[in-house]
């Protein structure tokens, strides 16, 4: 939340007291130890100088009376709003920040947390020094502040620093530290705003290690992320594809050789060349259902869609699998279109349960519509192939 935001919310919250005032008091929440009214009690100077939503108490206080309860629709939302915000923003250093952020946590005060970890982001700015003691504290941390001080140096311009950008890196490759520590130093990497080859291979050595286990899967997800935010403003992809292809072919670990020929989806550069083969013979021999089918997706959005379709074509009689031979079916209609059909036609022959999906793409070609997104909104879905994440195939 920005400073601005802050007043805007403050102001809105004074309004609605006026004109609500009694009602708001009557939904105010249970306690089970008696709290003050005196609003004029001092910030502890343990919170950094920002008070919590927690209410003070005072021993041997005797309990309020029940509240009666109200439905969940009736109680009106509150912004956030807390005392000494306004000294903690004039006086804010990484010490005072630590110290609210260590009381924010032990309130369960989610909204404060996160109004701090964006503070933190302005605090940071392109301070690369700043960032490096960040990351000090964040190594000493654990969740969930460590996710608020990496969160906080993800939206930074210092992230982009070199000397900012190689202690990540050496943060999520030692082998040494807790896992969700190397995880959070690849994640706070995905904001890069393109990739040295050399920082491409040490990301792809750590996707690559089966004992780096979430970290690696994060190390890939980052490589795709930073290669969509590379492509979309210079047209570059191909280093980080090319990796990513690597890992898809021979990564020992299934989620991360599926996320790694996902992560173009997000972005769909037009695959070719040399990567249409082993895209070709993954989706051929790769052991896992998911990422056969995930390869021929990848292969559909392509500039030699000819080729595609040979593919298509070729694998269909050897895969045993319904769900896969539905994913040659279909996506050999995504990469070619109409020209699909006569290869359609030929797979129906093979397996008769494709004969009416071969029929329905035949009528709505037929019809004049061309676009793949119209023609697979009018088309039935006749097999039982969409199951939810994690559920056995």
């Amino acid at each position: 939340m920005q400073r601005s935001s802050l007043k805007v919310a403050a102001l809105l919250g004074a309004l609605l007291l006026i004109v609500l005032g009694a009602a708001l008091l009557s939904r105010r929440p249970d306690s089970k130890v008696g709290s003050s009214s005196d609003s004029t009690a001092p910030t502890d100077p343990s919170s950094g100088g920002i008070r919590t939503a927690t209410a003070p108490t005072h021993a041997g206080s005797p309990a309020p009376p029940p509240q009666e309860r109200r439905p969940k629709e009736d109680v009106l939302p509150m912004p956030g709003c807390w005392e000494g915000v306004g000294e903690f923003d004039k006086d804010v250093s990484l010490d005072t920040f630590r110290r609210a952020l260590a009381a924010a946590v032990g309130a369960g005060d989610q909204q404060l947390a996160q109004y701090l970890q964006e503070r933190l982001t302005e605090i940071i700015g392109g301070d690369a020094t700043l960032a490096l003691q960040v990351l000090d504290l964040a190594e000493k941390s654990q969740q969930p502040e460590l996710g608020v001080f990496m969160e906080a140096l993800k939206n930074a311009s210092a992230v982009q620093d070199p000397k900012v950008v190689e202690r990540l890196l050496k943060m999520g490759e030692d082998k040494g530290s807790p896992l969700v520590n190397r995880a959070a130093a690849m994640d706070t990497l995905e904001t890069q705003k393109r990739l040295s080859p050399a920082n491409i291979q040490r990301l792809k050595a750590v996707a690559m290690d089966v004992s780096a286990d979430s970290a690696g899967w994060v190390a890939t997800r980052t490589l795709g992320r930073v290669m969509k935010e590379d492509y979309e403003r210079t047209g570059n992809f191909a280093p980080y594809w090319e990796e990513l292809l690597d890992i898809g072919e021979k990564s020992e670990d299934m989620a991360v050789r599926l996320l790694a020929l996902e992560m173009p989806s997000y972005s769909d550069p037009l695959i070719g060349g040399e990567s249409m083969d082993r895209l070709s013979q993954i989706m051929r021999t790769d052991r896992e259902r998911d990422v056969r089918e995930m390869a021929a997706f990848r292969l559909a959005v392509t500039q030699e869609p000819d080729k595609a379709l040979e593919a298509y074509r070729t694998a269909f009689p050897a895969e045993h699998d319904e769900c896969v031979r539905w994913a040659l079916f279909r996506f050999a209609v995504r990469a070619a279109g109409a020209r699909a059909l006569p290869v359609l036609q030929q797979m129906a022959a093979q397996d008769p349960r494709f004969l009416p999906d071969y029929q329905d793409f035949l009528r709505l070609y037929a019809g004049g519509t061309v676009d793949f997104a119209r023609i697979w909104l009018g088309k039935e879905d006749r097999h039982q192939c969409i199951v939810e994440e994690g559920a056995p195939h």
